[in-house]
């Protein structure tokens, strides 16, 4: 008997708007997986050979690229921030949209726009430093997992890159959006290995296509 195949999510706003897709792809979470109340990470599902595991987004693609999970669902700026090469991303979902941008104090913007050497405050160094090193700047990157908005008002980093939506709470920190890195949508993500030696996993990536296909066309 083949064992279950793993499927990861991210716990967040993507995994909201990825379960119609799952259920339409026939997948469906048990029931305790709604239960905010529960510590459990791994659930059953409507299918008796998948489980779903609901993970940070940057370990989605962890647990994929190391076939420890043979599918997931998360951001491309996860797949463009670590570049796994076990990591396969055949699917653009069409949903969980927004950029990966460069903001700075609104005061700042026109100021400092030559310099060589930045500070920057991110959870993704090595999208950060690869984007300033195309603008011929060398980035040193303060990592941080979260209150971006900070850095940059109490003297950590002079410049945040970090995801945007409505930009809402850039503006509410007093920060301004100065550049796109990147534009952001959910992926199918798959392991090799897994994708070339288990039909389930293929059959799982043409699923997803066509429902993809579907979005687009809606």
């Amino acid at each position: 008997m083949l064992a279950p195949l793993i499927f990861a999510v991210p716990k967040g706003r993507i995994l909201e708007e990825a379960l119609p897709l799952l259920a339409r792809a026939g997948v469906v979470p048990e029931a305790a997986f709604h239960d905010k109340s529960s510590r459990a990470l791994s659930f059953a599902t409507s299918r008796d050979d998948l489980r779903l595991i609901r993970v940070r987004a940057f370990d989605v693609a962890t647990f994929v690229a190391h076939g420890a999970a043979q599918a997931g669902i998360v951001g491309s700026d996860v797949v463009e921030e670590f570049a796994y090469s076990d990591l396969y991303a055949p699917v653009d979902l069409g949903i969980g949209h927004c950029r990966l941008s460069v903001a700075e104090p609104a005061g700042q913007a026109a100021a400092a726009g030559h310099a060589s050497h930045l500070r920057v405050a991110s959870k993704y160094p090595n999208l950060t430093r690869r984007h300033f090193e195309q603008q011929g700047v060398q980035a040193e990157v303060v990592k941080l997992n979260g209150a971006m908005e900070l850095a940059p008002g109490l003297g950590l980093a002079s410049r945040i890159v970090d995801l945007v939506s409505s930009g809402r709470t850039l503006k509410d920190n007093g920060l301004v959006e100065t550049r796109v890195i990147l534009q952001v949508s959910a992926r199918l993500i798959v392991n090799r290995a897994a994708l070339k030696t288990d039909e389930r996993v293929a059959a799982l990536v043409e699923r997803f296509r066509a429902l993809a296909n579907e979005v687009k066309a809606a």
